[in-house]
């Protein structure tokens, strides 16, 4: 299993994740706000699909990777912090925006909305780069199957993703409100955010090989 502190530093960065605006959050806060929490509860359960299908997509990928390539963590940790100071740009760049300020969209059954949020995971490239660029830097293989590991750190991520989106799809329209009526808050927002993954994204490039 991980050490304890490879979880504490990847459960970090999965929070700072889910709560930087991506897709993911665009579509379930639409959703919430648009056709009222409960539609943004059953979007969120086929996104939770799409985090299982990377999830074991990555533990096989990560483990036939060790096996074959070891040295390949160098250049994953690398495209991981590179990829993390991307997401900070994001956030913090002229024009960004929250996301809060959505768009109406049209009311859709059950089976749609878990469907559309779960092709909304699928295809959203942040979740991708995290599997397989992000969670191999926390797996040590000297603790033990590397398969067990990237299940373990993938089962972690999914549950903070799913709790924090969870509590955002309930809380969407109150939370949108408030922050119509405070727009620096937006601002003060997307720059925590960002400082929060440009600082894990130097940690990791920083960080010597295991």
């Amino acid at each position: 299993m991980p050490e304890p502190h490879s979880f504490l530093a990847f459960s970090m960065i999965a929070l700072g994740m889910v709560l930087t605006p991506g897709p993911n959050m665009v579509y379930l806060v639409s959703r919430s706000i648009c056709q009222g929490p409960m539609a943004g509860l059953v979007s969120l359960g086929g996104v939770a699909l799409g985090f299982v299908f990377y999830m074991v997509c990555a533990a096989f990928g990560i483990t036939a990777l060790v096996m074959a390539v070891p040295y390949a963590y160098d250049g994953l940790r690398l495209a991981g912090a590179l990829y993390l100071l991307y997401l900070a740009w994001q956030a913090v760049k002229p024009g960004g925006r929250s996301p809060f300020q959505v768009k109406a969209l049209p009311k859709d059954g059950p089976g749609r909305l878990f469907l559309m949020g779960l092709l909304t995971n699928l295809l959203n490239p942040k979740i991708a780069v995290m599997y397989l660029a992000l969670l191999p830097q926390f797996i040590d293989p000297a603790h033990g199957s590397v398969m067990l590991q990237s299940f373990a750190l993938g089962a972690t991520q999914i549950a903070i993703s799913v709790s924090v989106n969870a509590l955002i799809a309930m809380a969407a329209g109150s939370i949108a409100q408030f922050l119509a009526r405070r727009p620096s808050w937006l601002v003060a927002q997307r720059w925590l955010m960002g400082t929060v993954l440009a600082g894990l994204a130097v940690r990791m490039a920083s960080e010597a090989r295991r």
